[in-house]
Order: structure tokens, then C-alpha cells, then sequence
């Protein structure tokens, strides 16, 4: 069993239909459907058959329910936590042209505790690896969870993995990031992200930077495929074409997906590239963020 902690949403995804123009109408399709990265990584292990926790928070209203229920009609046990007073998150999320832009709102995930995470972890005794998602780490309100998470997961020999979750953020939070994840098992992060944390532009000197920090680091590459770098060596998996690109949201989400089931099921990096880089492009192909 894998323990995802990380935000749960509702996204309101509007795939426009040219360049949004200021003061004037644009046309798209809107659709509202469940997001957060965690979340997102969860429903996309739980579709490939991985057992598979998350812990969240949601408001205790309509919103939460539903984004609770959903998960759990995919396969996903939650371990989410329904907050009074504090509506469940959103995010907006513009995408165009293979391009995204998120205007986020995280609502109750600030509440996210180290008692969430004590408590699911205590759950679930058959968990073998825990996934952060970086966004808890992202926002003081939430930090001490994040920490907590790995810290649990190393007090119980679990291994450890984390996504970065976005560049701006990261920006924000400077070299202290890489500080809370010095040691994990796994870093992720996309071309955007890498480049704050490592530096630079080549994407296989970024993943050996960051493999100084944690054991394993791959960088995410989009249409490009992805880079991993470790012990073991530098390992590249090119990209895959994809028959449209209808919306990149959580591509990335589902490529962590596909890595985790892979590397827990005793893939070589390589393959376990190989089988990211397949469900990140079958993402793509979709409007929304989950399977």
C-alpha cells in the first residue's frame, strides 16, 4: 500500500478556445471535477490496481462530500479529514495550447496536521511507501504535516517519495525546500521546478543535482519524456506522442503514479520511466485531472 498526503480539491477546468483576451468574452468548455495533486496521484495509483491511502482535508460541505465520495467510488481509501467552517479548496485551472495556468485557493488543505498523518499512518499497517505531495510543504498553515509524513514514514522504515508540486511556490520558499526533503527516497520535479531547485537547463545534470539531496531524483520532461538519476546511474525515457493534447492538468500527477507502482513492483528506473511516461500521455488526452 502506498500513502499519499497531499491536497484534495474541486477544479474548475475551463480548456479555452484561443487566447483568453482581457475586458472580452473567451470560449471554452468548463467542467468541474476533483483535483489536488495528492488526490489526483491517488486516483491514478487506484486505477492501475494499487492499494493506495490519502490524507487530506476537505470543508465539511457539499463540495468535500462530494470530492470524498468520488475517490472512494474510484478505489481510493480516505483518510481525509472534513473540516467546519472552512470550505473544501479550489483551483482554476485555464489551460490552451498544451499550457496551463492554476489560480489556487487552498482553502480547508491549510488544515492538514500532523495528528492526520499520525492517524492514517497508525491505519493502515500494511503501508510500504509514503508520497508528499509538495504542496503541504509549500504553505506554512500546512508544513508541520509534510514534515511529520516523512519523519513517520522514516521511524516506521517506510520509503519516501515527494513531488514538488510547483515553481512559484518553490521560488518562494527558496533553498529551504530542499532542506525538508534532504534524505527522502525520491524527489520529483518538473523542468520549471528543477530549474529552481538545481539550476541550469540540461535536464540530466538537474536530476544529478537533486540525487545529492535525495536518493533517486527524476525530472519530469513533459512531451519529452523524463530524466532519472541515482546511485545506479542516469537513466533518459523519451516521450511519447500523444493522439491530442486536450489538457495537460495532472499529467504529472499520473506520471508520478505510474512511477511509484512501478519502482514498488520491482521495476528497473528505466522501465519504471517507461511506464510514467505511458500514463502522463494518456493523461494529456483527457479534460481533467484523473483517470
Amino acid at each position: 500500500m502506498i500513502v499519499v498526503v497531499g491536497d484534495l480539491v474541486t477544479d474548475v477546468v475551463a480548456a479555452l478556445d484561443g487566447t483568453p483576451a482581457a475586458g472580452t468574452d473567451t470560449g471554452a468548455r468548463i467542467r468541474f471535477a476533483g483535483g489536488g495533486q495528492g488526490a489526483n496521484t491517488a486516483a491514478w495509483l487506484a486505477a492501475r490496481g494499487t492499494p493506495v491511502t490519502l490524507v487530506a482535508a476537505v470543508g465539511d460541505d457539499e463540495a468535500g462530500r462530494a470530492r470524498v465520495a468520488e475517490l472512494a467510488a474510484s478505489g481510493v481509501h480516505c483518510a481525509v479529514r472534513a473540516h467546519a467552517g472552512t470550505p473544501t479548496g479550489t483551483v482554476i485551472v485555464l489551460t490552451h495550447a498544451g499550457e496551463r495556468t492554476m489560480i489556487n485557493d487552498r482553502g480547508a488543505n491549510l488544515l492538514l496536521s500532523p495528528a492526520d498523518v499520525d492517524a492514517a499512518l497508525a491505519a493502515a499497517p500494511g503501508a510500504r511507501h509514503v508520497h508528499l505531495s509538495g504542496y503541504p510543504l509549500l504553505d506554512p498553515a500546512s508544513r508541520g504535516a509534510g514534515l511529520r509524513a516523512l519523519a513517520a514514514a522514516r521511524d516506521k522504515g517506510l520509503t519516501t517519495s515527494v513531488d514538488a508540486a510547483s515553481a512559484g511556490p518553490l521560488r518562494r520558499s527558496g533553498a529551504a525546500f530542499l532542506d525538508w526533503v534532504r534524505g527522502v527516497d525520491l524527489v520529483l520535479a518538473n523542468s520549471d521546478e528543477a530549474a529552481v531547485l538545481a539550476g541550469g537547463t540540461d535536464p540530466a545534470t538537474q536530476a544529478r543535482a537533486l540525487a545529492t539531496v535525495a536518493v533517486h531524483a527524476v525530472v519530469k520532461r513533459g512531451p519529452a519524456g523524463a530524466v532519472w538519476a541515482g546511485p545506479d546511474g542516469v537513466f533518459e525515457a523519451p516521450g511519447r506522442p500523444a493522439p491530442a493534447v486536450v489538457d495537460p492538468t495532472g499529467a504529472g500527477d499520473a506520471f508520478a503514479a505510474g512511477l511509484l507502482a512501478a519502482r514498488l513492483g520491482g521495476a528497473t528506473p528505466r522501465e519504471a520511466l517507461d511506464r510514467a511516461v505511458a500514463l502522463g500521455t494518456e493523461a494529456v488526452t483527457l479534460l481533467g485531472a484523473r483517470p
